[in-house]
This record gives C-alpha cells, sequence and structure tokens, in this order.
C-alpha cells in the first residue's frame, strides 16, 4: 500500500492571496478542521508547501 497524506485545514484563508485561496480550494479544503487523504507524491507535496501555513499534514 502507498503512502497517504491526511492534510487538514487548521487556519483561515481569509486576507489571504486568491492563489492561496485556489490552492487549498484545489484540495477539497472548504472548512476549517476539514480533512482529506492523497497519495504521497511531489505533487502534493509542492502543493502543501505552497499553503503549508495553513495546514497541518499527517502521515498515514
Amino acid at each position: 500500500m502507498a503512502n497517504q497524506l491526511e492534510i487538514t485545514l487548521t487556519r483561515s484563508v481569509i486576507g489571504r492571496t486568491q492563489t492561496q485561496k485556489e490552492t487549498v480550494k484545489a484540495l477539497g479544503l472548504n472548512k476549517l478542521n476539514q480533512s482529506v487523504v492523497f497519495d504521497d507524491t511531489p505533487a502534493v507535496r509542492g502543493i502543501v508547501n505552497k499553503v503549508s501555513h495553513l495546514v497541518s499534514v499527517k502521515e498515514l
């Protein structure tokens, strides 16, 4: 089984730049404390790095 990442939105996107808002939305996160699970790929890691100050990541 491939490694997976659980990504949780921990901080609000209010007052953030438009690109950060779009990145969080592209991850499928709409509300605070909402979590999504993705496969651990370099592309997903890069997306998470762009908004690392807004999300928390846990390896499953």
